[in-house]
């Protein structure tokens, strides 16, 4: 055999995922990791050998993530602490020292019955009946039959029998036999479970703690609904879809909350929470149960799906409609099941009624397929993943017929708040479109472990979207993937890194407004890869540990070192949210709840019905919100200064509310009533004071 040349060794060397062929008597590791000492008669033991070497990449990017937190932060030595922590991973993954998780197995299940014609084409005929019925932006008991029976059509011409009643049956009959019988895997997933509800719904009116112009919309809405307004679309505040105004007015009633900033909470907060099963269902499907459940417990207690939960708007709806799609579009591609495709159509239809960025999900499914054919190029593999984006793309067309309806005579209104960011439509753009691109990309990309934006309401602003420990995980999770992708070409690694990227693209897209990237609310889909790439790190973190020590301390350590890294993430997640968050978003928020207390308080002792007014002031209180504080939700409290001698006629005790700042408004009133009551609300923010000017009968004539 001839000796391998340099040559040989360095293509030995990059080619770091093939195994190994050429043998130098000095490798490149051994210089990166010194030999220890050898013993006599004992094979050489080299530094790696140690047991505690495999924890040196957790460290160091522990290290690097904490050096990269705000405010004293060290990009430079940050990046560095990153690097070396890469290079100590794939260099014990070289020496099979770090272990990779392995791919689930899928029960292969083909279906072969053939699609029953004659329900599809009724189906789609009644459809063409509903679409041209939707035209007019109103759900109406008529289009709303014939969309139901249409798709109930289509359900029928491809559906396949699961056997769902004998199962339940069966499953009932052994309950009522042995009982509730829970295993210790599954109080582990409750207690999982238990952990991310109190993360998720702690506190959860007081955080955050006031609402602004949107939430008002958004209510606005609600009660158009509830007094009978079934809009589609609703256009108010540059357009919005309805799955959001359904739900809150869904909540108010059964609830009993009302039209208040706490119905919103509730509904976008179990949405964010009912994402989380999903993601553990995908961990299963992508690796294994550890890693779905390792994903769901970071993913449930991590400040950036939280806080996007509770600032009530639609944001979470990404995610919670996007995880659903890809569950069972991945498991209908590895187990050959229609009927995964049907339910992966019907979350993507739905999906599209939900927040305006799930827009680019159908891209993402198409992708998805296209990755899976190319990594089974035969003819079964054409004809499944083929098969896959057509059923999809069927079903959710037939959830998303109304919108189509509302879309076809009003596409500008429906794509405009989209377009006022790709496009000039609002303003023209900062720049070169390609240099603007670059640029937003590279901010987006490095969003996870550097800066997730400037916006204060979904945020804190200018700090890592990712806590620390989950920061760290994430990169070295990367790191695995990839490695496991170029070892086994596995068509779900190279999807989980591209759907970073594609979940990103809705935020580097804001091309007109390149302030607004990277944003929590627009890339929030990535939250599903995001956390199973942290779940792949840490189950390989634990069983790494489990094998380097011996069968009895094995586990035990595995474990203890897994609960430190839960419980430092949960601590740093909590004081995120609970303390940074809730101050920044109370110091930056008008104080509308405040004032609607004063106004319910003077209602309710010496006032009456539409004795008190706002007076509106360039950036203040949204008087819209006033009026659903003080618990009159379809009144506006505003009252411009030179409309105030309007008011003097009314008879009875009046309250005007006055900025400080506003010397014009001030002044009309002490020239109309000079010996009205002033007093001063001190709020215990600074900088959100306001004057209550109170008028009495004898005042005022």
């Amino acid at each position: 055999m001839e000796e391998p040349s340099v040559l040989d060794y360095l293509i030995e060397r990059i080619s770091f995922w093939k195994e190994k062929t050429v043998e130098i008597p000095l490798s490149i590791e051994d210089v990166i990791f010194p030999p220890g000492a050898e013993g006599k008669g004992e094979p050489r033991k080299t530094f790696l050998d140690r047991t505690w070497v495999v924890l040196l990449p957790v460290l160091l990017a522990l290290t690097a993530q904490f050096v990269l937190e705000p405010p004293k932060r060290s990009p430079e030595m940050g990046i560095i602490l990153y690097l070396i922590a890469v290079l100590c991973l794939l260099v014990l993954i070289r020496r099979d020292h770090w272990q990779i998780p392995s791919h689930s197995t899928p029960d292969r299940i083909q279906d072969h019955d053939r699609i029953r014609l004659t329900p599809l084409l009724i189906g789609g005929m009644i459809s063409l009946f509903a679409l041209f019925l939707f035209i007019g932006n109103q759900f109406t008991l008529l289009n709303v039959a014939l969309w139901i029976t249409a798709f109930l059509f289509i359900w029928r011409g491809l559906w396949l029998p699961e056997g769902w009643v004998k199962r339940f049956q069966s499953g009932w009959r052994q309950v009522l036999q042995r009982g509730i019988q829970l295993s210790s895997w599954k109080l582990l997933l409750i207690l999982v479970f238990v952990i991310a509800a109190y993360f998720r719904f702690y506190l959860l009116r007081q955080v955050p703690p006031e609402m602004f112009s949107d939430h008002a919309e958004k209510l606005l809405d609600v009660s158009d609904v509830l007094r009978g307004n079934l809009s589609i679309f609703f256009p108010r505040n540059t357009g919005r879809e309805g799955f959001q105004i359904y739900l809150t007015a869904a909540v108010s009633k059964i609830f009993g909350t009302g039209l208040s900033f706490l119905s919103l909470k509730i509904g976008t907060t179990l949405a964010g929470f009912l994402t989380l099963p999903y993601i553990y269902l995908l961990g299963k499907e992508y690796a294994n149960r550890r890693v779905g459940l390792f994903a769901l417990f970071f993913a449930g207690i991590a400040y950036w799906p939280n806080v996007i939960s509770r600032v009530a708007l639609r944001f979470t709806l990404y995610p919670f409609f996007a995880a659903p799609a890809l569950y069972y579009f991945i498991r209908g591609l590895r187990r050959g099941r229609r009927n995964d495709f049907i339910y992966s159509g019907i979350a993507l239809g739905f999906g599209l009624h939900g927040y305006s960025p799930f827009r680019i999900m159908p891209l993402i499914i198409v992708a998805a397929g296209i990755l899976y054919f190319l990594h089974h190029t035969s003819k079964e593999g054409f004809k499944r993943s083929l098969t896959a984006v057509i059923f999809v793309g069927l079903i959710s067309l037939m959830i998303f017929l109304p919108l189509l309806g509302y879309i076809l005579p009003n596409y500008h209104d429906f794509s405009y708040r989209m377009g006022t960011r790709i496009t000039s439509l609002e303003r023209p753009l900062p720049g070169p479109v390609w240099k603007i691109f670059i640029t937003n990309t590279l901010k987006a990309l490095v969003m996870f472990q550097w800066e997730n934006g400037g916006t204060w309401v979904h945020s804190v602003p200018h700090r890592p979207a990712l806590g620390i420990v989950a920061g760290a995980l994430f990169t070295l999770g990367i790191v695995i993937v990839v490695f496991r992708y170029m070892r086994n070409r596995h068509w779900m690694d190279l999807l989980m890194l591209a759907l970073i990227p594609l979940f990103l693209l809705t935020s580097i897209l804001s091309l007109a407004f390149p302030d607004e990237n990277p944003s929590l609310n627009r890339t929030s889909g990535a939250i599903i890869p995001v956390f199973l790439i942290i779940g792949m790190a840490v189950d390989g973190l634990y069983t790494t540990v489990n094998a380097r020590f011996n069968s009895s301390w094995g586990k035990k350590v595995s474990i203890v070192l897994v609960v430190i890294l839960m419980v430092m993430s949960a601590t740093h997640n909590y004081t995120l949210v609970f303390e940074d968050y809730y101050q920044q978003f109370r110091n930056n928020a008008w104080n509308s709840s405040q004032i609607g207390a004063v106004i319910k308080d003077f209602y309710s002792t010496i006032g009456e019905d539409d004795h008190a007014w706002v007076v509106p002031f360039p950036h203040w209180v949204d008087t819209r919100l006033v009026g659903i504080r003080a618990e009159k939700p379809l009144r506006d409290y505003a009252l411009w200064p030179e409309y105030i001698p309007s008011t003097q006629h009314i008879s009875g005790p009046k309250l005007y509310i006055v900025k400080p700042e506003n010397k014009e408004a001030q002044k009309i009133i002490n020239s109309l009533y000079p010996e009205a009551i002033v007093r001063r609300y001190k709020s215990n923010v600074p900088g959100r004071d306001f004057l209550m000017y109170y008028v009495f009968p004898n005042q005022a004539d």
